[in-house]
């Protein structure tokens, strides 16, 4: 996999690669700062909304990671699939809006918040995706294996598929 951490690019073609890798993973690692700088994850369920830089979720707007948003914004939301990896960095806001939740409401929503979406205690945290990094590796994890033990035989670095940083 080549590493190209270093050399982000604004490139539609490479936003539209982002927006490939994550638009069938529903659940992702939302990673917060805490409030005593410590580095908190946990797992999320990503709104279905056309990725155009921006993530939306539902969130309590009682909870521990709102308070996180809300004292420092900065973000990170990772994404893991069968063969592809995808961290989208940038800061997040609380969106207190009934039209936009009844828009983007859903069974899953309506599954951890019982009340609907109109409820005050009901919010949605937007993600203003500032840069993204993504590992493509076409053929899985199989394939990668396949690449890894190629390349012990001959020498050379495995190719295990694309890495690209991509400003959004």
């Amino acid at each position: 996999m080549t590493d190209s951490h270093h050399s982000a690019t604004h490139d539609p073609d490479a936003v539209a690669k982002v927006r490939d890798l994550v638009k069938d993973e529903r659940t992702c690692m939302f990673t917060t700062i805490g409030p005593d700088g410590s580095i908190v994850s946990r797992p999320m369920a990503t709104q279905e909304v056309e990725f155009d830089g921006d993530l939306w979720f539902f969130a309590e707007a009682s909870s521990p990671k709102v308070a996180e948003v809300q004292a420092d914004p900065r973000v990170n939301i990772g994404y893991a699939g069968g063969s592809s990896w995808v961290s989208v960095s940038g800061t997040a806001e609380v969106v207190r809006d009934a039209a936009k939740n009844k828009e983007l409401w859903n069974p899953f929503a309506e599954a951890w918040f019982a009340k609907g979406p109109e409820d005050p205690e009901v919010v949605l945290l937007k993600v203003h995706g500032e840069s993204a990094e993504y590992w493509d590796s076409p053929g899985g994890r199989v394939a990668s294996v396949i690449a890894l033990v190629k390349a012990k035989v001959t020498g050379d670095k495995p190719d295990v598929g694309d890495n690209e940083t991509v400003q959004l």
